[in-house]
């Protein structure tokens, strides 16, 4: 199912000596750690560099993960959500097959680049999330080949209208709904947490009169600010974002920077929960360094793990991803179920 996707991305991400991390610092903080309640599993032994989980991959020491049972779910494929002129807009919904009232929603997008990827790939965590007592919809969006920047963020944005334009019949709670994504899905999550009553990023897919509003943000590894050095010198970023903006990185600083969630981010985003690896060579650990900190001076509830010596993709590791959906299932537990409607 995701097969193709995990191959390419540990042929192309997981790049560059073996060796243990050391963890000497504290790995999780934020000012909502002590929603967590108890310490959180003991991180996975990480690796020097990318290349070191490269080989350890190869060698059968990295276990990927593999798809939860579906059993207890229900799912249902190719829903369309919305449509911008002849392109449907689909997605696939996961949700408990026993549920006595309505459930928390929760969107979850792909990674990719903006330019790949698919919605089969976050089955693993529609099938999860789903188990732990959610109705999961995970999104395709239009890509950067069929539209360029602000397309995608509309498409993400509309999906959270559709899913709290048909709450009843989906049997979701409307007011209690996250968002959350990997690598380019993390970015657009962050867009759509952060871009509130931002007239431009909600499109015309439909349900115009819907609030697109989350109660809270899940970032995988996802790019906080468009305008670094990193962007406009390291070749594959500068050509993903530019092929993303349709523009060019070096000429366009204030494009990046409009699209970028830095530009966003006041003290009226929703609580967010950061995963990233320290060894990650496609999107660098420091823009979840920047995002942690912003997100402090704006007095915003968040949670950041930093775990050591894992690059990016880090949740195809089957530890990594345990470790991930354990974050997650407390921090929608506190935000969603808990959060007062």
């Amino acid at each position: 199912m995701f097969s193709v996707l995990r191959k390419l991305v540990v042929a192309v991400l997981f790049v560059g000596v073996a060796g243990p991390v050391v963890v000497g610092e504290e790995i999780t903080t934020g000012s909502a750690v002590s929603i967590l309640q108890e310490q959180p599993p003991a991180p996975p032994q990480g690796f020097n560099t990318a290349a070191a989980a490269m080989l350890a991959v190869q060698t059968g020491k990295v276990k990927l993960v593999a798809m939860p049972p579906g059993d207890e779910i229900e799912e249902q494929r190719n829903v369309e959500y919305g449509r911008v002129g002849d392109h449907s807009l689909k997605l696939n919904l996961y949700a408990p097959k026993e549920r006595s009232e309505p459930l928390p929603g929760i969107i979850m997008i792909h990674g990719g680049a903006w330019k790949a990827g698919r919605k089969e790939d976050y089955a693993f965590y529609g099938r999860k999330l789903a188990s732990k007592g959610y109705v999961v919809a995970s999104i395709d969006y239009r890509l950067s080949q069929e539209a360029v920047f602000p397309a995608a963020i509309q498409d993400c944005k509309c999906a959270v209208r559709w899913m709290r334009a048909n709450a009843k019949d989906l049997g979701v709670n409307p007011e209690v709904i996250g968002v959350g994504g990997g690598s380019a899905g993390g970015h657009l999550a962050m867009m759509v947490g952060y871009c509130q009553n931002v007239p431009e990023f909600e499109g015309d897919g439909g349900h115009a009169n819907v609030s697109s509003n989350v109660q809270c943000v899940v970032n995988l590894y996802g790019p906080y600010d468009l305008t670094t050095e990193f962007v406009r010198n390291n070749p594959f970023a500068r050509q993903v974002v530019g092929e993303f903006l349709g523009a060019s990185v070096k000429e366009n600083r204030s494009l990046c920077l409009k699209a970028s969630p830095a530009k966003y981010l006041t003290s009226e985003a929703p609580p967010t929960l950061i995963l990233h690896g320290t060894v990650d060579d496609i999107v660098p650990i420091n823009q979840s360094d920047l995002l942690s900190q912003r997100l402090k001076e704006v007095d915003v509830p968040y949670i950041y793990d930093r775990l050591p010596g894992w690059p990016h993709a880090m949740d195809l590791s089957q530890d990594v991803n345990d470790r991930c959906v354990w974050f997650m299932e407390r921090f929608f537990d506190q935000y969603l179920k808990q959060s007062p409607n």
